[in-house]
């Protein structure tokens, strides 16, 4: 198994890619830790092997203190939480612009300053953040806080890879395209006109479909595992041919 006697933390693993690389990573051996700030979304991993849940609030630097303190041995890092607005720089406010860098950013600076000192004390970790493909890699419309935010996270996980390379911590970024998940669906559901808005975000995919979260999973894996253990400050694709 690829992950055995390793130890993950996940957030945002009540559904969507969270959920999906929580149950991947737990079947390749890793003891997973599934947190979510939806405590009811957790439930559903009752029965499974390998994995424990605690509900967290990414938004509280306290509680995210308190959860890695009693955590024990972390050796990957998944930072899932994320939210997507929509809109362009006109539509913006202040409040929206202030929620998504705390959700989308902060909190992964928060996290990942809470576990670095474990990590290297055990001599390593990987740790894994999710970035987007709208971010400074490509600009989308209507995504001007999103992908504002999301440039921040690649740029948070290069500064972090370059201060701790040869002090064995990893740390790389997911770029996902558009990807099938009930937050896109909450997305999709609240436009006037939800078929024509899920025919939209299937037009700027270019193998014509949405990503399963299923076929993210993977990407983190490797990065989890000691497959990847050359890789680090990188931002991986994984859009479906929207970068080529």
């Amino acid at each position: 198994m690829r992950l055995q006697g390793k130890h993950a933390v996940i957030t945002a693993a009540g559904q969507g890619i969270g959920r999906a690389t929580a149950l991947a990573m737990a079947r390749e051996g890793a003891q997973v830790w599934a947190t979510d700030v939806n405590a009811d979304l957790l439930k559903a991993f009752e029965g499974e092997a390998n994995i424990r849940t605690a509900r967290l609030d990414v938004l509280d630097k306290v509680a995210i203190q308190a959860f890695v303190a009693q955590a024990g041995r972390i050796d990957v890092l998944f930072n899932c939480a994320g939210f997507v607005h929509n809109g362009n720089i006109e539509q913006a406010t202040d409040a929206d612009w202030d929620f998504a860098f705390n959700l989308n950013a902060r909190a992964q600076f928060w996290m990942i300053q809470a576990v670095l000192p474990g990590m290297l004390a055990q001599g390593g970790g990987s740790i894994i953040n999710m970035a987007s493909v709208c971010s400074s890699v490509r600009g989308l419309p209507n995504r001007f806080i999103y992908g504002a935010s999301k440039a921040a996270v690649i740029g948070l996980t290069k500064s972090v890879a370059a201060d701790y390379v040869a002090r064995g911590i990893r740390c790389n970024a997911i770029c996902p395209g558009t990807v099938d998940t009930p937050s896109l669906q909450d997305r999709i559901n609240a436009q006037p006109d939800p078929v024509e808005a899920r025919k939209n975000f299937i037009a700027r995919q270019p193998m014509g479909r949405l990503a399963q979260a299923h076929e993210i999973a993977p990407i983190v894996l490797f990065l989890a595992s000691d497959e990847s253990q050359f890789a680090t400050g990188n931002a991986y694709m994984v859009d479906g041919g929207m970068t080529i």
